[in-house]
């Protein structure tokens, strides 16, 4: 995640002086970057540890099934499955510790990408 820093709309707008009153912008496109950019990375480090390192799109599929399609699996039930198990774990909201970290990192406009 670090190495996709270099695109960071925040830091380049640090850099360049931009008032603070519009960091918040900045900070969120990168976070949107960010979001945007999770699956092809856990993918890619899921396919060099277990298999090739070659990950594959199909873009023309959803979400679930473009992510099955970058780990590797080619199957609709297991797209269904991921389907589920990606909407019963990004809806939780119990203010675990990966909740407090994103509220901590979006309240202090902290780098997402560090």
């Amino acid at each position: 995640l670090n190495a996709a820093q270099t695109g960071s709309a925040f830091a380049k707008a640090y850099q360049d002086g931009a008032p603070k009153t519009e960091y918040a912008d900045y900070v969120l496109e990168d976070v949107l970057n960010v979001v945007a950019q999770l699956p092809e990375i856990a993918a890619t480090i899921y396919r060099n540890v277990y298999f090739d390192g070659v990950v594959n799109k199909d873009t023309s599929l959803d979400y679930s099934g473009n992510f099955c399609r970058m780990l590797g699996y080619n199957d609709p039930g297991f797209d269904e499955l991921m389907r589920l198990y990606l909407c019963i774990h990004t809806d939780h909201e119990g203010g675990n510790a990966s909740a407090h970290t994103t509220h901590l990192v979006g309240s202090t406009l902290s780098d997402p990408y560090l």
